[in-house]
């Protein structure tokens, strides 16, 4: 089962996290069953930037980004060669090292 090191975020992971997590399920599912509340104003539907990560290592082993993806991360604050969005972001086999930036474009918390 590979394992997601969760950097610490001073809102949402103070203390930062390691979970072991079942590959096959998205990044933002996985942070969000383990009460790291990422932000997911489209409800998941590759329809904003706000659950925008940095996949500091195992970039490789996701999924690759589709262009609808591509094209929402230009906007997404931040913006770095490793980001992904994470409800599009699948887990494989491989251990990741994930960065929670520190904000977002979203300009109201959905509270989800």
């Amino acid at each position: 089962m590979p394992q997601i090191v969760v950097l610490p975020h001073a809102v949402l992971c103070p203390e930062g996290a390691v979970i072991d997590a079942p590959a096959g399920k998205s990044l933002c599912d996985i942070l969000l069953d383990h009460d790291i509340e990422i932000e997911h104003a489209c409800e998941k539907s590759c329809a904003c930037t706000t659950c925008h990560v940095l996949i500091r290592e195992g970039f490789a082993s996701l999924n690759p980004a589709e262009e609808t993806e591509e094209d929402l991360l230009d906007k997404a604050w931040g913006l770095e060669a490793d980001s992904r969005l994470s409800c599009q972001s699948i887990l494989h086999d491989e251990d990741l090292v994930v960065e929670i930036p520190k904000y977002t474009i979203n300009q109201v918390s959905e509270n989800h």
